[in-house]
């Protein structure tokens, strides 16, 4: 992996050039917990686009993987880390590309198109719908059951869930935990009304973390919602059906 400074964090992420066709860039972001590897390169995400004729570039979020990690729920901001993921932009040169985010990601994705839409070509939301607008995602309880001492139980099945897979992606669990209280903001209608790239929202059938996809699909002008089904909010990132999905997508935006 590379790194680089975002205004005093060290961010590292991956740039894979294109098999071939037009090399057009797309930076997917990852969601909460995970990183770079688990949610886009197991998932075969790199591979499918790089395929494509995408160049493709993904990050480890700020207190992910192996970027920085911070303790303070304040620097983990929505809008802060869009602002890691413009600066990654920057970093490379990229005047526009194409973004994608999961989940968390989705949320930072949005925060990128309305802050910065002069460098989002396109927008996919996967993993995150109407809790965008009325909602803040995961439950707080996660925060604390990722602070919770080692082998002590965890009564809520989600939090419980999401303590384990932060302890396979080997996650730095305090650094989670500031994260999951620092990142919860939402966007309002108005803003999201500002959103006039062309769109995507993917949400699995059985998700019952993002919220329905189609009622913030039609909060945009130029959107379409996509439902994954029999999906969940685990199983729908690398789902066959989002891809195509997305490949579809990409060959007809703008």
């Amino acid at each position: 992996m590379q790194t680089f400074d975002s205004d005093g964090v060290e961010i590292a992420y991956i740039d894979v050039p294109a098999t071939g066709g037009t090399g057009d860039p797309v930076l997917l972001i990852h969601g909460f917990a995970s990183n770079h590897a688990v949610n886009w390169v197991n998932t075969a995400w790199v591979r499918t686009l790089t395929q494509a004729g995408y160049r493709t570039i993904a990050l480890d979020n700020r207190g992910h993987g192996q970027s920085g990690k911070l303790y303070d729920p304040a620097q983990y901001g929505s809008d802060l880390m869009a602002s890691d993921a413009r600066r990654l932009l920057d970093h490379l040169g990229i005047e526009r590309a194409d973004v994608m985010g999961y989940s968390m990601g989705a949320r930072i994705a949005a925060f990128l198109t309305v802050e910065s839409p002069a460098r989002v070509r396109s927008m996919m939301l996967g993993g995150l719908g109407m809790h965008l607008v009325e909602g803040k995602g995961l439950p707080s309880g996660i925060a604390d059951a990722l602070e919770a001492p080692a082998g002590e139980p965890i009564s809520d099945p989600t939090a419980r869930a999401f303590r384990i897979f932060a302890e396979q992606t080997k996650s730095d669990l305090r650094a989670l935990a500031a994260c999951m209280r620092g990142s919860r903001q939402t966007l309002s209608r108005a803003e999201i009304a500002t959103i006039e790239v062309p769109a995507l929202v993917s949400v699995g059938t059985l998700d019952t973390v993002a919220g329905s996809p189609a009622p913030l699909a039609a909060l945009m002008p130029d959107a379409r919602a996509v439902e994954l089904a029999d999906k969940d909010h685990g199983t729908a990132v690398g789902a066959k059906q989002h891809r195509e999905a997305v490949l579809a997508f990409l060959a007809g935006r703008a």
